[in-house]
């Protein structure tokens, strides 16, 4: 999942030197969107979720009061405690490479990104794409009805 975070009210777009984010994404704006994203998902993908260091989580036990989550973070300088997530990032500076300004792109820009990066053959997975790979593991987990991803 790619998470969309417009704009906020009163961010122009300047930024000054070690100031604000330019979109005026903060905590409160990231824990509000992955709690949407989140609480859409089926319960038996919502037990945990790792994070990094980083400031945008600062608002993490709000997170896990609103869905439930189990939020742990990675030792600082330990990308290997995300590899899915690193090796992730590293296929989303294809479509987005460094400096990009992400704010040009619309939720619709980030869903199509998803669904490609969803629809790619892995390796990890024995060439099967991850969208198939979480089919299979949804309908293995249900008793006798179907689930299927987009």
């Amino acid at each position: 999942m790619l998470l969309h975070l417009p704009p906020m009210p009163g961010h122009d777009g300047t930024r000054a030197k070690n100031g604000p984010p330019l979109a005026g994404h903060g905590a409160a704006a990231v824990r509000d969107a992955l709690t949407e994203a989140i609480t859409r998902l089926p319960a038996q993908l919502r037990k945990s979720l790792t994070w990094d260091q980083g400031s945008e989580m600062a608002q993490h036990a709000e997170l896990r009061i609103d869905t439930g989550l189990e939020i742990y973070f990675a030792d600082p300088h330990s990308p290997w405690q995300r590899g899915t997530n690193e090796n992730t990032n590293g296929l989303l500076r294809q479509y987005f490479p460094k400096g990009t300004d992400l704010s040009r792109h619309t939720r619709e820009d980030l869903a199509a990104v998803a669904a490609a990066l969803n629809g790619r053959p892995r390796k990890t997975l024995g060439w099967r794409t991850p969208s198939e790979t979480l089919n299979s593991h949804l309908l293995s987990t249900q008793n006798g009805s179907v689930a299927t991803t987009p």
